[in-house]
C-alpha cells in the first residue's frame, strides 16, 4: 500500500471498542463516503438468534453473549467470531468486484481474530488505521464498556478470582485485553492516529482524512 491515500478512498477504521471508530465513519458518511458497520452486519446476521431472545440492537448482541463467565458465552463467542468472518470476507469480495468503489469500513475490535488470511485481505484492499488510546484513555474505554457493554471477544483474558463479580472482573481484567491487542492492531494497520488528536470537537471530516494522510506519509506533527 502506497504511503498516501488512495482513490477510490479505502479506509478500514481499527481500535478498541469506544475508539471512535463508529463516530468518524458516520462523520464520513456524513460527507458522502459510502459506509458500511461491521457491528451492524454481524447483527443482521444473528438476527434470529436474537429475536428469539428478545434481544436488539449491538446491545442486545452484548446482552446475548452475556458476560464471559456464563454457560453459554464460549460458544455465542464462537457464533460472533463467525459471523465476523464471513462478513469481512463478504466486504472484501465486494470490493474485489469493482475496483473503483470507495468504502469506509467501522471494524469491531476483534477483527484481529479474523485470521491472517482475511486480515491480509484486507490490508492490500483498504487503508488501515489504528484509532489507538493512550494509558490514561484506556481506563475511560474500560468506563464506556462498563457504562454501555458492546459485544467483545476476550479470547481467555476474562480470569475471574474466586468471589469476584463479573464486573470487578471485567474492571481489572480488560486493561490486559487492550495491552495484548495493541501489539495486533499496529502489526495490521498502515498508520496509527492517537486518539489525543482527535480530541477537538471541531475537527472535520477532511481533518481527519488529513491527519491520516499525514500519519501515512511519516509525519507526526498535528493541527
Amino acid at each position: 500500500m502506497a504511503n498516501t491515500l488512495n482513490t477510490p478512498l479505502r479506509l478500514a477504521l481499527i481500535g478498541m471498542s469506544g475508539a471512535g471508530k463508529s463516530f468518524w465513519t458516520r462523520k464520513l458518511a456524513a460527507q458522502g463516503s459510502p459506509a458500511l458497520s461491521c457491528d451492524d452486519l454481524i447483527e443482521q446476521r444473528l438476527q434470529p438468534l436474537l429475536a428469539a431472545g428478545g434481544y436488539q440492537g449491538i446491545g442486545g448482541v452484548a446482552a446475548w453473549m452475556g458476560w464471559p463467565d456464563s454457560p453459554h458465552y464460549a460458544e455465542r463467542e464462537a457464533q460472533y467470531l463467525q459471523e465476523e468472518i464471513a462478513v469481512l470476507s463478504e466486504v472484501l469480495d465486494d470490493l474485489s468486484r469493482d475496483a473503483q468503489k470507495p468504502l469506509v469500513l467501522d471494524t469491531t475490535g476483534s477483527v484481529i481474530h479474523a485470521g491472517n488470511h482475511l486480515l491480509l485481505r484486507l490490508r492490500r484492499q483498504m487503508t488501515v488505521v489504528y484509532l489507538a488510546a493512550s494509558e490514561q484513555e484506556r481506563q475511560l474505554l474500560i468506563e464506556r464498556y462498563l457504562a454501555d457493554p458492546k459485544p467483545v471477544l476476550w479470547r481467555g483474558a476474562f480470569q475471574p478470582r474466586p468471589g469476584e463479580a463479573p464486573r470487578d472482573t471485567v474492571a481489572r481484567c480488560y486493561p490486559a485485553l487492550i495491552a495484548a491487542r495493541r501489539q495486533s492492531y499496529e502489526a495490521l494497520a498502515h498508520c496509527t492516529i492517537p486518539l489525543a488528536e482527535l480530541r477537538d470537537p471541531s475537527l472535520t471530516a477532511a481533518d481527519f482524512l488529513e491527519k491520516i494522510q499525514r500519519a501515512l506519509a511519516g509525519d507526526s506533527s498535528t493541527r
